[in-house]
Parts: C-alpha cells; structure tokens; sequence
C-alpha cells in the first residue's frame, strides 16, 4: 500500500528569548559579538514514521509532548527545521482558533477558506449553506468569528474543512469542546472519510475517542517518537505511564516535568570561536588549573583579534544609515 505521509528525521527547534528586545538583537547582532549562549529548545525530534493511505493514526501524549508541532508540520503551516517531510495529497487542519480569521463573519470565513482551496463561485455558493447547516450556529453565523465560543470556533472549523474534501485530515482537539449531539455528526463523518479511503490523524486526549476510530496509535513523548503501532498495545503502554505519573507526588511530578525540560533545552554558543576552544579543553581541565590559565588567555587573545572583523557589519550598517539620512534631507531640501 502507497504511504500518504513520510517523515524522515524531522525535528522542530526554537530559539527561546527572555524578552523582545533579546529577540531583536539576535536578529541585528552577528553572532561573532554575542557573548551569551543561546537557549533552544526541541519541539520535536528526530521523528521518522511512514502513514499508508486510507489509515486513522490516533495521536496520544501529554501536553507539551509535540502533538500540535506535529500537526502543523503535517499541514504545512510551520516548517520543519531538519528533516524531510512527504505528503501524498492535499492536508486541511481542524483545530480551534486555526484557519480562522477573528474579524470575518462566520459566511466570509467561508467564502475565504474555500477561495483558498481553490473553489469557483459557484462551488462556493452550493457548498456555504451545506456548511451552515453542519456547523449549527444559528444567527452567529453573520457575527464576526471573534465573538463566538469555543465550541462555535470548532464547529465551523470542522464544517469547512470536511467539505473541502482534502485528501489528508488533521484533526487537533477539535472535538474536545463541542457538545455530544456535535461529536457524534463529526464522528459520523469521519466514519464517511474512512470509508472514502481518505487519510485521517486524530489527535485527542480521550482515549475512548482514539480507541474508537484509529487504525494505529502514534504516542509522543517529550518531543520524540515514544510509541507506533497497533492501538491497544500502545494505548495500554500510554496509559500505564499516565498512571505511573500520576501514582507520583507533587514534587516527584515537578522534578520529572523539570527532567523533561531539561533534557530538550540546549544552549549552543553563538561564537565559534569560543565553541571550539571549549571543546579542545581537556577533560582534566579541574586538576590543571595552570594549563588552563594558559589556555584562557590564548582564547582571550584570539578574540580580541577576531572582534576587528566582527566589528565591520555594524560599521558598515551605521554608514549606510546615515547615508539614507543624509539622502532623505537632501531631498527634502531640494
């Protein structure tokens, strides 16, 4: 059977910033002149997994472990920072407050979103009350997507995307917040999808639910693949840990959260410079402070050399701003 998804060591990092202003003067700074190191953080990693076409991957883990990053990888609205990622067919996220523009009404959120897809007008004019009629919003269907609920947000985000008829559907929580009457038309359509042969992840806390509908589990665990299989064996290994985890006390959990954390936060030093000669230095470093001095002041030298070279981007950028200044008032004075 033809795979619809292929992942090949996909990782998604961030560069974690205290402040704005701290975001800012890595984007203007060089590397070379930054003397604190950076810290990342790894959504996810190394994820490598192969989805046949027609299956429901049910998506288990516990919040933070990647599920979401994982999501919108798959639907195209990030990128990956390393890895490879192949999708056979069109992806449609349904996910709460995703897609969905807070100042549009319920119809021109529509209107957009089958545009976006590629739909003629005419299409759109015979789809948008079928839509309505799933969602069930009523008269808040004229209001703008900012004053509706949660449930309300999910239900025309659902509605729209299943009537896009994508080839891969990404569903992120979105039926944690509706009602029962709700859940079971979703479910009904997802069963209708199934049938159709299309692709499904279904990404959700309730086991009931991924019990329910998937044909593989994929459990996530602190940014890596945990877990990929046949559903209850999965499921069953997914729930021992959550009880495991929860059998721990208040601090016994804090300390395992803080282990987690740890274990995907990195600091990479943005001077290569200092990068490499902190690596040369040997392991015995603690008992030969007198060669370690040696060592530091040959590195301090070798920066003050190297700072020159750095310096000449702001040089140059302090030039060309004065030159833009000096251009405007020229102008101006003309």
């Amino acid at each position: 059977m033809q795979y619809k998804v292929k992942l090949t060591g996909v990782s998604k990092q961030y560069t974690l910033y205290k402040t704005n202003t701290e975001k800012l003067l890595d984007i203007i700074v060089p590397k070379s002149l930054k003397k604190e190191k950076q810290r990342n953080f790894y959504a996810l990693k190394d994820i490598s997994l192969e989805i046949k076409d027609g299956e429901t991957i049910g998506v288990v883990g516990i919040n933070g472990s990647g599920k979401s990053t994982i999501s919108n990888i798959l639907s195209n609205v990030i990128p990956p920072t390393t890895g490879e990622v192949e999708i056979n067919g069109e992806p449609s996220l349904i996910a709460i407050n995703v897609g969905l523009n807070n100042n549009l009404s319920g119809y021109d959120n529509i209107e957009l979103k089958l545009l976006m897809h590629g739909f003629s007008k005419d299409e759109i004019g015979s789809l948008t009350p079928i839509i309505e009629d799933f969602a069930d919003i009523g008269d808040f269907i004229n209001q703008p997507v900012k004053k509706y609920s949660s449930g309300m947000k999910s239900r025309l985000g659902f509605a729209i995307s299943v009537h896009t008829n994508p080839d891969l559907l990404i569903v992120d929580e979105a039926l944690s917040v509706g009602d029962k009457t709700f859940y079971q038309k979703c479910l009904d359509k997802i069963t209708e999808f199934k049938k159709l042969g299309k692709t499904i992840i279904f990404i959700s806390h309730s086991i009931g639910q991924i019990k329910g509908i998937s044909d593989r589990v994929l459990w996530l665990h602190n940014g890596e693949l945990k877990e990929f299989g046949e559903t209850k064996k999965v499921v069953e290994l997914y729930e021992e840990y959550v009880q495991w985890f929860n059998k721990l006390s208040d601090d016994e959990k804090q300390q395992h959260k803080n282990d987690l954390r740890d274990k995907r936060s990195i600091l990479t030093a943005p001077n290569k410079t200092e990068k490499l000669l902190d690596e040369k230095l040997p392991d015995e470093i603690e008992i030969m402070p007198t060669r370690l001095n040696r060592r530091r002041k040959k590195k301090r030298r070798i920066f003050r050399k190297s700072i020159f070279t750095a310096l000449s981007f702001p040089l140059q950028l302090s030039f060309l701003i004065l030159v833009f200044i000096l251009s405007t008032l020229w102008l101006l004075a003309s």
